[in-house]
């Protein structure tokens, strides 16, 4: 029997997750014993079940542990993409705050409440956010302030405040900060009108001086007592702050690509047609679309029944998709914020902690449409070398070329010079042909651009 425990889980005394025979399973160790009981026994896991807010798990009654501290074991319903919050757009991190907040709220009224507030909690699960550690639950006990209170501010209020009042992009600091922005840096980084708005006055400001204060005086602030109703109110509170946050309007380099481009509505037809019969031929279970914008084209995988990854590297691009797969209730799309040329690394202890891009489950088949000219003219990247990233990704691709002449292509070398003299179709096959056998070649009506359909060598 193959075991192998999840590099992930070792920071937590009460269980952890490990793989047996390739199955993603989780030991509850005995010291987790009351509160595992009393979290089924109340109808605290089955009324946020009912929600759809929490993983359903199936308990493995005649399974020992790995163990001599085992309890129980259970099998949680598989999560087919793990994502991170450095890799979410601002509806994804609100919506996943939203959903922390619920689940606190819900659990003191069956007298437990959450002792974690970690961002990497949430998963989403067939189009929505839903909560994975079942062993952040403990028994609330009366008068105790919540203890997760400054793991949410630093996991979720900072960086939507950031990303609300300063730059979209400032979530990309979870990536340093594991452990959620710290609030005395997240308020040197926030405009000072934000002083002027209770909520975040008190939940950041005010909040990063009570810890610098605890933290030089030496009193605990766990010692300080708090009735239920007051941490409730605290709970509301923190829900009207989050809702309260949006995002500014603003255009960026690629927000209107769709609008701007020289596609005929024709043209868009008919590679929304090459595309799906690239699919039919290709039949995957599972699509990467690289540089899917607002989503156009992966709804077309969708379609057909794949689970479909859609990243970009523009925030706005990816906050529309988000928005429009909520709208239209689309189980099987995910869309993330991802620099190809600078994708998640493995990061946290021992770099095992958060998986890197290229390693997380490889998909079937990859989509890398209108996005060969930004990778080679943007970033001075060879045929090469992107043929061969993504030949490690996958057996099939389906990557579109674009052509000097196009307006898209045009717009990129307005502020450049032109030093892509191998810059052609004609390079562009040769190069991508020591890794790929090329299947099908398309030409858009009415356009320069040629879709490939390639095979893995």
């Amino acid at each position: 029997m193959d075991i192998k425990i999840q590099e992930s889980s070792f920071r937590d005394p009460d269980g952890f997750l490990f793989y047996e025979d390739g199955k993603l399973l989780r030991q509850v160790n005995s010291c987790y014993r009351e509160d595992y009981d009393f979290l089924f026994g109340s109808g605290l896991y089955n009324d946020l079940l009912k929600k759809g807010i929490i993983i359903p798990l199936t308990e493995l009654g005649n399974h020992k542990g790995i163990n001599e501290n085992a309890y129980k074991v259970f099998e949680p319903e598989k999560i087919n993409f793990i994502s991170y919050p450095y890799e979410w757009c601002f509806g994804q991190l609100k919506d996943a705050a939203l959903t922390t907040l619920e689940i606190q709220k819900t659990a003191l009224g069956y007298g437990m409440t959450l002792k974690d507030a970690s961002a990497y909690n949430i998963q989403f699960h067939q189009g929505r956010p839903v909560f994975i550690d079942t062993l952040s639950f403990e028994k609330y006990r009366e008068g105790e302030p919540w203890a997760a209170y400054r793991q949410f501010c630093q996991h979720f209020l900072a960086p939507l405040a950031l990303m609300s009042h300063t730059d979209i992009r400032l979530n990309q600091m979870m990536k340093i900060y594991l452990d959620g922005i710290p609030l005395d840096l997240a308020c040197k980084l926030l405009p000072s009108r934000t002083k002027l708005n209770l909520s975040l006055f008190m939940h950041l400001h005010l909040h990063a001086k009570a810890q610098m204060k605890y933290e030089n005086s030496g009193i605990a602030a766990k010692n300080i007592k708090i009735r239920k109703s007051s941490l409730l109110a605290i709970i509301q509170s923190l829900a009207t702050a989050v809702r309260n946050l949006r995002l500014k309007t603003r255009n960026t380099e690629w927000g209107d690509y769709y609008t701007s481009t020289n596609y005929s509505a024709g043209s868009f037809l008919n590679k929304k047609e090459i595309i799906s019969g690239f699919v039919d031929n290709i039949n995957p279970q599972t699509v990467w679309d690289l540089g899917a914008n607002t989503g156009e084209f992966t709804q077309i995988a969708g379609s057909h029944g794949a689970e479909c990854i859609a990243f970009d590297i523009d925030p706005l691009a990816v906050e529309s998709n988000y928005n429009n797969i909520r709208k239209q209730n689309i189980e099987n799309i995910l869309p993330l914020v991802m620099d190809l040329t600078n994708p998640s690394p493995s990061i946290g202890w021992n770099l095992e902690e958060r998986t890197g891009f290229k390693s997380r489950p490889l998909p079937d088949a990859v989509f890398a449409l209108a996005l060969i000219h930004h990778l080679a003219i943007s970033n001075n990247l060879p045929f090469n070398k992107i043929a061969g990233f993504l030949h490690e990704l996958s057996e099939n691709l389906i990557i579109e070329f674009v052509p000097k002449s196009d307006s898209q292509v045009k717009r990129l070398l307005q502020s450049r010079k032109d030093i892509f003299g191998d810059y052609s179709e004609e390079a562009f096959v040769r190069e991508f042909e020591m890794f790929y056998n090329i299947k099908a070649r398309e030409k858009i009506i009415h356009s320069e651009r040629i879709l490939f359909r390639m095979k893995r060598k």
